[in-house]
């Protein structure tokens, strides 16, 4: 699909689609009522008539004649006091719906005018332009890698938006989005992928194949004979059962100046989670394949931070392993010393992933990080606590919380944040190694966090439990490409400071 930004007037902007927005209450955008006009007052009669009600999402396909645009797709966008970034993304995503299925080979979309509750029309129009890219980006998304028969091809293969200007501040707020949404499909496709292909190893060449289709990205991997010496024993009792060996994927960007500290990022990647020896029950086990949603969202934001290459270092770390049962795995009650010195009785083996999360956060100590960032599907718990729609937030430091919180409000990729108090640590007390690496029921989510922030008191640090977010069940089964929005905003919102 080719996105472009364009200032043309919608007067005299061709297109075989045209998209407005039209307010539930509130003032009509000037795009709309300029089209308006062009269709000799169609719109305002519709409206009046009921036609167009303009509720939130909601969609109307004209026909039109006589006017540069062969159709014109409405799309209702709420009231004007109450429309919030995640109502203003509902209103895109019924509008790439729409166009998704229409015969159009090519569609303008004004609807960048379209403000914000609480915000400045004109200099919010950038972040605007930014949702709508990447909104675009990511509706526009197939997976048919693994299917013997494609789908039709679809019509639509060029999009336009209209913004009031085309300026370098616009056009760079558009690209970022664009490069967001891509960043989050190539998050989708690594999730996606099914285990038998994506495993550590494949992991690894995708990182090999990023640094050499951007030169801004470096590449280094480790393999198990590295990590034993290291020491990275908890990490390797993880991929002790299977077949396929543990990566440790390291990937930098040096945008910065080279006294700037690197802000770090930290993915689980275990590409299948049988849960070991402490097997999962088979109902829902073909979704273990997305338990490296952490992995693939570094992936994805190291992707979208190579295209855009703001001012700010970054390094990415990938733990990759397959968690499987067999006459080699980790049996509980193991007891093994992870880099970082301290002994680990390891009771339940399907709580792999804080194993392989805590050598990688003793690991990037060695960059002095001025934050790091771990993200992973680690509890079931969070789940039950948060649904899928936010993410589970812990933090050692309460600015660089904040700071994430709003960068997930600005992206409409929302996160919550629970405590991390002292009280809930003794619940990893073991009688025979420093500590155990379960907490018993109650607050899995926040002891499994405990649990991480024992490796990572050497600096300011985040934990982010996507469990819930970074892939959907059902009918939509599928990698939803979170958190990158998040990650991408909260970076880009530190860069060259």
């Amino acid at each position: 699909m080719n996105f472009t930004l364009s200032s043309k007037a919608i007067s005299s902007s061709k297109t075989e689609c045209l998209v407005v927005a039209v307010p539930e209450k509130g003032d009509w955008p000037a795009s709309t009522t300029q089209a308006d006009e062009v269709m000799g007052g169609q719109l305002k009669a519709l409206h009046k008539n009921g036609d167009i009600s303009g509720k939130n999402a909601s969609t109307l396909l004209i026909p039109s004649t006589d006017t540069p645009w062969s159709r014109v797709l409405v799309v209702g966008t709420g009231k004007d006091e109450e429309r919030k970034p995640a109502d203003y993304r509902k209103a895109l995503i019924a509008a790439a719906g729409v166009l998704k299925d229409s015969p159009a080979k090519d569609a303008i979309v004004a609807l960048a005018d379209t403000p914000l509750k609480g915000e400045d029309a004109t200099t919010s129009e950038g972040a605007r332009l930014s949702l709508i890219g990447r909104t675009l980006e990511e509706q526009f998304y197939t997976f048919f890698d693994y299917k013997s028969e494609k789908p039709p091809k679809r019509k639509l293969s060029k999009v336009t938006v209209l913004a009031s200007g085309a300026g370098k501040a616009l056009k760079d707020a558009f690209n970022l989005g664009l490069a967001t949404g891509r960043g989050m499909n190539f998050t989708r496709d690594l999730g996606n992928t099914p285990a038998n292909v994506c495993h550590p190893s494949w992991l690894a060449d995708r990182a090999k194949e990023l640094a050499k289709s951007h030169d801004v990205i470096k590449t280094d991997v480790l393999d198990e004979k590295q990590m034993k010496k290291l020491g990275m024993n908890s990490l390797l009792s993880v991929s002790a059962g299977s077949a396929q060996p543990a990566r440790l994927i390291v990937m930098e960007y040096k945008g910065g100046k080279a006294k700037d500290k690197p802000y770090v990022l930290v993915g689980k990647g275990i590409t299948f989670d049988t849960g070991g020896i402490s097997l999962k029950p088979g109902e829902g086990m073909d979704e273990m394949k997305y338990d490296m949603g952490g992995a693939a969202a570094v992936f994805g934001t190291m992707q979208a931070i190579a295209e855009t290459k703001p001012k700010i270092n970054v390094v990415a770390v990938v733990a990759a392993a397959e968690n499987m049962p067999s006459g080699t795995a980790t049996r509980p009650g193991d007891i093994v010393t992870s880099m970082s010195g301290q002994t680990i009785e390891i009771l339940n083996t399907d709580a792999e992933g804080r194993l392989v999360l805590c050598d990688a956060l003793t690991f990037v100590k060695k960059y002095d990080p001025e934050v790091v960032v771990d993200m992973a599907t680690l509890t079931g718990a969070c789940i039950i606590a948060l649904g899928s729609h936010a993410t589970g937030l812990l933090a050692n430091n309460d600015d660089l919380a904040n700071d994430l919180l709003a960068a997930g409000e600005r992206a409409g990729d929302r996160a919550w944040r629970l405590p991390l108090w002292d009280e809930y640590q003794s619940q990893l007390d073991s009688n025979f190694a420093d500590m155990q690496n379960i907490g018993g029921r109650p607050a899995g989510t926040i002891t499994a966090a405990c649990f991480l922030s024992r490796f990572a008191k050497d600096y300011r640090w985040a934990h982010l439990d996507i469990a819930g977010t970074a892939w959907l069940s059902g009918k939509a089964k599928g990698s939803t490409g979170r958190p990158v929005p998040l990650l991408v905003d909260y970076l880009m919102s530190h860069a060259g400071k």
